[in-house]
């Protein structure tokens, strides 16, 4: 007889996803298909945990077990690497989670663990900065580093712990800096709106001159006296740039 090999790959997928709700294929043994499912399953979970610890610490065993379940069950991960699985999850939670009792701050959480991880493996190479360039950067036409990420959330998910969970939004967001060091080390500084902006502005002009972003801030904060915020700014700039996060422009697009 012939097989509809595509019908059976779905019939065997299928089960394995959800075997509380799609037949087992009955030309494989219960124990086979127990096995297969355990050692896939427990993978997905496995890499799940290591890569969201704060979230996996906040809920319990079942209540994890259920997340990860419905992420298996609805999800289907365009991945075959298992180091993409976190943004499939983040995209799952995003679009297809539904769960009244979720934690308010669940995708934030998530996204910032995740951003962890993807600064970690990223292929970019942090480079560190001449001295010459620090000393000179108001001069400079300058970027942001590839590795280093300005972020802003509804909640302060860098506090988020088991002994710390908000249960709403506070007044103010969250401003933060999440960078990769020259050690490889992964790094977050909370920063200010107007530092936030700054970076903003840099990610979106990648050659462009030091004072020019500097004035560019000033003149939309319509502070009185501009100067001051063009003088605190650079000294902004010039920390970051010992930090090697802010680059020579030519250093970030080579």
């Amino acid at each position: 007889m012939k097989v509809d090999f595509k019908a059976k790959q779905q019939e065997f997928s299928a089960y394995i996803r959800d075997p509380q709700n799609n037949p087992r294929p009955k030309d494989v043994k219960r124990k086979r298909m127990e096995t297969y499912r355990d050692l896939i399953f427990n993978n997905i979970d496995s890499f799940l945990s290591s890569n969201f610890p704060v979230l996996r610490k906040l809920l319990d065993d079942k209540q994890w077990f259920d997340l990860s379940q419905d992420f298996f069950v609805k999800h289907p991960c365009t991945t075959p690497y298992f180091s993409e699985i976190p943004e499939e999850f983040l995209d799952y939670l995003q679009n297809e989670r539904q769960n009244e009792n979720d934690f308010p701050f669940l995708l934030e959480l998530a996204h910032y663990e995740w951003v962890e991880m993807a600064l970690s493996i990223s292929q970019e190479e942090q480079k560190a900065n001449s001295e010459k360039f620090i000393s000179n950067v108001a001069e400079e036409k300058i970027s942001l580093s590839a590795l280093a990420w300005p972020l802003v959330y509804q909640f302060p998910v860098q506090q988020i712990s088991p002994s710390f969970i908000p249960e709403t939004v506070p007044e103010q967001p969250s401003y933060l800096l999440v960078y990769r060091a020259v050690d490889d080390e992964v790094n977050f500084i909370q920063i200010t709106p107007i530092t936030y902006r700054l970076l903003q502005i840099l990610q979106d002009n990648r050659t462009m001159r030091c004072l020019d972003c500097l004035s560019a801030i000033a003149k939309e904060s319509a502070h009185p006296e501009p100067d001051k915020i063009i003088h605190s700014g650079l000294k902004i700039i010039k920390n970051l740039a010992e930090k090697n996060i802010i680059q020579p422009s030519s250093l970030s697009n080579a």
